[in-house]
């Protein structure tokens, strides 16, 4: 009754106006579906407001984190009934829809949110710091550059290379249009030193008068083609003394960058017969090692001790103190290790001769191959290896020593210093050096050094450590 009244009211407002009956019609049937439009959508369907905008530009690997909404129904919140649909997938881009819809009774309200994944991030260009320096003459050649981009990956097949005469640009764009360039100055300056490499040894052993064989070089710049001619040869050599002397290589290319290398040649005399050489090996020993020092200091003999990285350092650096030879053993004694490979050999070598220089400060390269250079143990972890390291070891500057009596103390079972003391002296000879094999871990050993001394020295022999001037006692390789 109240619309009925509340129309012809309407009605007759519009007819003051001047407007027909019939448009009058029209215009309250628009408002009333209008006011029909407004009850349905905001008092019948439910309400979904978005929290931030509606759509959102995230980067490539970039977190998607969901900004949030609010659902109300009548002035009610209904936020927990809303179900989210559709998932954002950052790793890949492209545009993904987000749908929010909510449902009460038979009326339902949905909303999107669009997010779109963008790749902004340039590609990365990996290229050398060092500075390019060319021959005067040189055409430029790119370096090679490797372009990583983080989305579309490995694009180094897109580089652009662009050549002026002191600037060379490299230059890459992603499938996403993002660009990285780099720009490096070229120098025409030849700052390269020409490259000597000796032929034969960097180390050559001579006895007294013998004569002394240039063994050559090679020679090569990246500029300045010939200059073999040019390298200078000098030597203060002297054959008729002992000592060490040195060959020095010199050669300058047209830039005047210079190089220089040396070989160094030891002179040396030729072993007394009738010497006796006392080696310990597998040393220092507490107990044992210390002893045997007494000894030979009491005897007034000096001796070699091929040492590994056992026992305490002050018993090395007694040794080397009260004058005698420190050698080279091994670090580690371990077959399977040290016979693995030329490698294997060198970085347990290396390892022991670190350690006799901080005790000592001095640099030994006097050597003895564990199980010595006839070893056969050797086969089973490499072959041939110990035909490379008894030429390596000299090309690397260093001195080995075997033996021509062994005193049998490294062998099983039990012994005695009788037994120990007669396996030496039953084995010296006056016509040949003597170079006597035995552990400074073995007590027989140490009770028994007294009496070998003591035999030498009633029966005309003389005793010496090794040096680098001894001549080497080498045992047949076969390996």
């Amino acid at each position: 009754m109240e619309v009925k009244i509340l129309l012809k009211r309407k009605l007759k407002r519009l007819s003051s106006f001047g407007i027909s009956k019939n448009i009058q019609m029209w215009l309250i049937i628009i408002l009333l579906v209008f006011i029909a439009f407004l009850i349905y959508n905001y008092m019948l369907i439910p309400q979904i407001n978005l929290n931030g905008k509606k759509t959102i530009i995230l980067n490539y690997n970039e977190k998607y984190i969901e900004k949030g909404y609010k659902a109300t129904f009548l002035g009610k919140n209904i936020t927990k009934k809303v179900k989210r649909i559709g998932t954002v997938n950052t790793k890949k881009i492209g545009e993904y829809k987000l749908v929010y819809q909510v449902k009460i009774n038979s009326f339902s309200k949905t909303i999107t949110r669009k997010v779109k994944v963008i790749d902004r991030k340039k590609p990365k260009l990996y290229i050398s710091d060092t500075p390019i320096y060319l021959c005067p003459n040189d055409e430029v050649v790119p370096s090679k550059v490797k372009a990583i981009d983080e989305y579309d990956g490995d694009i180094s097949n897109k580089i652009k290379i662009d050549i002026k005469k002191d600037l060379i640009t490299y230059s890459v764009i992603d499938n996403s249009g993002n660009k990285s360039e780099i720009s490096k100055k070229i120098f025409y300056k030849d700052i390269e030193k020409p490259k000597l490499k000796l032929k034969g040894s960097n180390y050559i052993y001579l006895f007294l008068n013998d004569e002394y064989k240039e063994e050559g070089f090679e020679v090569s710049d990246n500029c300045t083609k010939q200059l073999k001619d040019k390298v200078k040869i000098e030597n203060n050599i002297d054959v008729t003394k002992t000592g060490e002397y040195f060959v020095t290589y010199s050669v300058k290319d047209d830039a005047k960058n210079e190089t220089k290398i040396e070989r160094k040649v030891i002179v040396s005399e030729r072993n007394k017969e009738g010497t006796i050489y006392l080696t310990f090996d597998d040393g220092p020993k507490s107990g044992i090692t210390n002893i045997i020092l007494d000894i030979l200091k009491e005897e007034g003999v000096k001796a070699t001790f091929f040492v590994t990285n056992n026992g305490p350092d002050e018993l090395i650096k007694r040794a080397y103190d009260e004058g005698h030879t420190i050698a080279l053993h091994t670090a580690s004694h371990n077959y399977a290790n040290i016979y693995s490979s030329q490698d294997a050999y060198f970085n347990d070598l290396y390892t022991i001769q670190e350690r006799v220089k901080k005790i000592t400060g001095y640099e030994a390269k006097i050597i003895r191959f564990p199980g010595g250079s006839s070893n056969t143990v050797s086969r089973k972890y490499q072959k041939g290896i110990m035909t490379n390291l008894t030429n390596e070891v000299i090309n690397r500057g260093f001195k080995y020593y075997d033996w021509n009596i062994s005193s049998g103390d490294a062998s099983g079972g039990n012994h005695t210093k009788e037994e120990i003391a007669s396996n030496v002296i039953n084995s010296l000879r006056k016509d040949r050096i003597n170079m006597v094999l035995m552990h400074d871990i073995k007590t027989y050993t140490r009770d028994a050094l007294r009496q070998i001394i003591r035999y030498g020295k009633d029966n005309g022999y003389f005793f010496d450590k090794i040096t680098m001037e001894t001549e080497m006692l080498r045992q047949k390789i076969n390996n």
